[in-house]
């Protein structure tokens, strides 16, 4: 067997080891121009896509650069996720049963996201309909982890995670259904903030779920990347019906108290080197002053069931309406396994289920909320495990055992994603083979802002693991 490698493109050219918010102050101060930034992100981008095979849709000879210079992040190279339009590119939705022809328009998130400033290098690779938990296909290369190409990045904004990660860019647009910015974000050593439902422009397929779970962000490698990103979408838009985020800029002086759970809405087992992080995480907190008490989970029992006949849902809507509603091209005959295996396992009966899931999925929501009349912030893991070895979640693995073992492994983001609570997950530890674990934390709704101070908090006290070393 061939030793595991490492994969980052740090070295020292314009891009050096800035993040975005540096990146942005030097290109506006004119120490550099915005087009050395983005040459050096294409030289990057150059190095590791042969073996991240993390690209979707490579732009580097037209890419997408703001009309204007007013964005916080202006002159940042960035990517899209290949879930969102982007006039010019085409989006294909991680799925090899799609052959989309290039956008005719920006979506309505995609608006958004241009007026931060940054420069749109092209899109990021994702499983099929973001389904999955690993960036892995049912023919084409896997995305793999660029700490350890043996590994997952995760998913299902894997292919952002691993550019990021590598160092090809600073930030990159990610979105989240089920845990698709935490999750790649705990799997790459990242920063991945689930905002708030609402607290952004929603997509145009986000705004017909019969639940809303999607929330749309960035994967970033430090804590002021994230919160300077979220601030500068509210100059574009900002819900009033939420309390604003405006520009954190780094950590508060109260004193939080925090909920420990470690229990899971599968009953997944949380392995030691999770275990281990989030403990030592609450440690740090104490240090910090704030207070910590184990409590359980505060959902009803059948609610990992209930995600699952939603997620049987999606899965159905997409296969067989996704002509309609997603791309004309859309061929049944080449979707993947756990796809296929999703949408088969509603029609076949699951969908009896669905009103009664949709049902206690919505009161979800009035439990979760409960937990905040006594703590201010939870904690608890990202994922059960360490990210697995590819193949472990390849939508090859027959579909009954690839839903066991997603169950295990996906057993605490979705929680938020129902409630609409925000959450952001930090690179808080590394196993004994070097790969990072993430560690989340979530709070009320509408405060991001908590999150983001606790998170400059802690990034200041343990900084995260460096890929570069």
């Amino acid at each position: 067997m061939t030793a595991p490698t490492r994969v980052h493109a740090f070295t020292d050219d314009a891009l050096a080891d800035h993040d975005a918010v540096e990146l942005a102050r030097l290109v506006r101060t004119g120490e550099l121009s915005a087009t050395e930034v983005e040459a050096a992100a294409v030289a990057r981008m150059r190095a590791v896509v042969p073996q991240l095979h993390a690209l979707a849709y490579e732009a580097y000879d037209a890419p997408r650069r703001p009309a204007e210079d007013t964005g916080l992040l202006h002159g940042v190279p960035t990517l899209l996720k290949d879930n969102t339009d982007l006039r010019g590119m085409p989006t294909n939705h991680g799925s090899e049963a799609i052959r989309a022809r290039p956008a005719t328009r920006d979506g309505r998130y995609a608006t958004q996201f241009l007026s931060t400033g940054m420069t749109v290098l092209g899109k990021s690779r994702m499983p099929e309909f973001g389904l999955n938990a690993t960036t892995e296909f049912r023919s084409g290369p896997p995305t793999p982890n660029p700490w350890n190409t043996r590994h997952s990045v995760g998913a299902s904004s894997g292919g952002a995670a691993a550019l990021v990660a590598a160092g090809a860019v600073p930030v990159a647009h990610a979105n989240d259904g089920g845990g698709s910015i935490r999750i790649p974000a705990a799997a790459a050593g990242l920063v991945g903030l689930k905002p708030s439902r609402g607290r952004h422009l929603d997509g145009e397929m986000a705004r017909t779920l019969p639940i809303n779970m999607v929330s749309e962000g960035v994967l970033t490698r430090t804590v002021r990347d994230t919160a300077t990103f979220h601030a500068a979408l509210e100059r574009h838009w900002r819900n009033p019906a939420l309390p604003p985020l405006g520009l954190v800029e780094g950590p508060a002086r109260r004193r939080l108290r925090v909920a420990m759970i470690m229990e899971s809405v599968t009953d997944a087992v949380v392995d030691t080197p999770t275990k281990a992080a989030v403990e030592r995480t609450a440690t740090l907190l104490e240090e910090q002053g704030h207070s910590v008490e184990p409590v359980s989970i505060p959902v009803d029992a059948r609610f990992g069931d209930d995600f699952l006949s939603y997620w049987g849902l999606l899965a159905f809507l997409a296969g067989n309406l996704g002509r309609l509603t997603i791309d004309r091209t859309l061929d049944t005959a080449r979707l993947d396994g756990l796809t296929d295996g999703l949408r088969r396992a509603f029609t076949s009966g699951g969908w009896r289920q669905t009103p009664a899931a949709l049902l206690r999925l919505r009161r979800a929501a009035t439990a979760y909320a409960a937990v905040f009349d006594r703590h201010d912030v939870v904690l608890c893991p990202v994922v059960a495990g360490v990210t697995p070895p590819l193949g472990h979640l390849s939508p090859n693995v027959p579909f009954e055992e690839l839903v066991d073992r997603l169950r295990r492994h996906v057993a605490f983001t979705p929680l938020q994603n129902i409630t609409g609570a925000p959450a952001i997950s930090l690179p808080m530890a590394l196993s004994e083979e070097g790969l990072p674990i993430g560690v989340q934390l979530s709070a009320a709704y509408g405060d991001e802002r908590t999150l983001l101070e606790l998170g400059y908090a802690l990034e200041e006290q343990s900084p995260w693991p460096r890929i570069q070393g």
